[in-house]
């Protein structure tokens, strides 16, 4: 499943520090990559934060990665 991150990460300058959000909420992309690098499941990150979805999340890790491509690009 492709998720089209941009339709779901939002960055606001007023909120939260203009850190990457969720649809406008005040939870992060790295909240969300936290909780999974601490070892949460995706169903325990759901059942924590209802107003979630598994395409919040997985939004998150396509943001991350292709964050991440875009960094290498730059360093080469």
């Amino acid at each position: 499943m492709t998720v089209n991150y941009q339709e779901i990460i939002t960055i606001e300058p007023g909120k939260r520090g203009g850190k990457p959000c969720i649809r406008g909420m005040r939870i992060t992309v790295y909240d969300v990559l936290s909780y999974l690098a601490s070892g949460m499941t995706y169903e325990e990150v759901l059942n924590d934060f209802p107003y979630l979805t598994q395409e919040d999340i997985l939004a998150c890790l396509s943001y991350a990665a292709d964050r991440e491509q875009k960094m290498l690009i730059m360093q080469a």
